[in-house]
């Protein structure tokens, strides 16, 4: 029986090794968030590489006719039906994908491999969904499709017997016709080795919060409800001359807070949050000069929901994780603005620089239990943060909330 060409046999071979690793980690990749940004880049290296195999194979496929069919009938048909659909697929998937990348709201740059640039296409934001849908679409088809394959030539080989097999084989050799085929399944086990470990869910009291942003000041503004223990403006003026008694008391946030953020870009929006931070708070509502306040942020929790943008957050373009991991905001003192609110100017320490940076804020409720509300405007040149061409269409500050619970120990 007449063999496929050597070149087509590796290509063969290779090309299904890689749908297996491809397959493998694209079931992963959606749940990895900021920890999957690496391996996002070789799922699409290898994506762009399945293409070129592909569109060489095609080619070959033409220069050197494959061999005649051995199955004529509705399984000869069928057989065509998904060695065209397997063409299509291994060709419309990376385009898609591309596609996907290609129009994301922020631009994150493809390298092949580390090494060669992967150009954008030039498509509309308004393809991202579309190509979205179409990709994943396309990943169940290729699995179905790769499955009546493999059936399709196990059912040749084992049940009728016909040698067919080995056409794809370099020469009659049970080693090869065992190895090659396992090559599937190494592509596929590698696939999941490399696929980092599940995270612990983050504890509960700690939520989500910001990106940071350009100049020293910044200001904020919250609105909340009043304190029972201020009745007016006149009852709050002597409260904060009159002595106070004792120390100020330490505050625990409760679970269920949050740090979020929002940049406007380009006429979108994009938010996001931090899953890991603490706070450290010493306060007495009625004489805020005792504040004496420290926050911190765990920069790699940082999360726009976008694995891509994730990885990127994380990256020197904008908070350099790996040389910077923490923000800290400190400030010793506070004011009263209002009946309920209150304005503390500290420093913000982010990516090895420290700005003066103020926040405000508002508490309501009483006694032991208190709820805190606030927001900031940090602006991030000062700061380092989005110093590279993914980050040109970003408004210059990045607005900044935050809402927990406390209780008095």
């Amino acid at each position: 029986m007449r063999r496929y060409s050597l070149i087509a046999i590796f290509l063969h071979w290779t090309i299904a090794a890689l749908l297996a690793f491809q397959i493998s980690v694209g079931w992963a990749l959606e749940d990895l968030g900021a920890r999957g940004f690496a391996l996002f880049q070789l799922h699409k290296s290898i994506g762009i590489t399945i293409l070129a195999l592909t569109v060489a194979r095609l080619a070959l496929r033409y220069a050197r006719p494959r061999p005649a069919p051995v199955e004529g009938g509705w399984q000869g048909t069928l057989a065509k039906l998904v060695h065209g659909g397997l063409y299509f697929f291994m060709l419309a998937a990376p385009l898609t994908g591309w596609a996907l990348v290609s129009t994301a709201k922020v631009k994150v740059p493809t390298l092949i491999f580390g090494f060669v640039p992967l150009p954008h296409l030039p498509l509309p934001a308004a393809a991202n969904d579309p190509a979205f849908t179409a990709h994943s679409i396309l990943a169940w088809v290729g699995i179905a499709l790769f499955a009546l394959h493999v059936a399709g030539a196990l059912r040749h080989h084992i049940i009728l017997r016909d040698g067919l097999l080995w056409r794809m084989i370099p020469k009659r050799s049970p080693l090869l016709l065992v190895a090659l085929p396992a090559l599937i399944a190494a592509g596929f086990l590698l696939g999941r080795l490399v696929v980092p470990a599940p995270m612990p869910k983050a504890v509960a009291a700690q939520g989500r919060a910001t990106p940071a942003s350009d100049n020293a000041s910044v200001d904020a503004t919250v609105m909340a409800d009043e304190p029972s223990n201020v009745a007016t403006p006149a009852e709050a003026e002597n409260a904060a001359v009159a002595e106070p008694i004792g120390p100020p008391p330490s505050w625990t946030v409760q679970p269920g807070g949050m740090i979020r953020f929002s940049v406007g870009n380009g006429g979108d929006t994009i938010s996001g949050s931090f899953a890991k931070w603490t706070a450290k708070i010493v306060m007495d509502p009625d004489h805020p000069d005792s504040a004496d306040l420290r926050v911190e942020i765990d920069l790699a929790s940082a999360s726009v929901g976008d694995a891509y943008q994730d990885g990127m957050l994380a990256g020197d373009e904008f908070f350099g994780v790996a040389a910077h991991p923490m923000a800290v905001f400190t400030a010793k003192g506070a004011e009263k603005t209002g009946a309920n609110n209150y304005r503390a100017a500290g420093t913000l320490t982010l990516k090895g620089a420290s700005k003066p940076q103020a926040i405000r804020f508002s508490l309501s409720g009483s006694g032991s239990t208190r709820k805190v509300t606030g927001t900031a405007s940090i602006a991030r040149a000062a700061f380092g943060v989005g110093n590279g061409a993914s980050s040109t269409g970003l408004d210059p500050k990045v607005t900044v909330t935050f809402s927990f619970d406390a209780k008095a120990t």
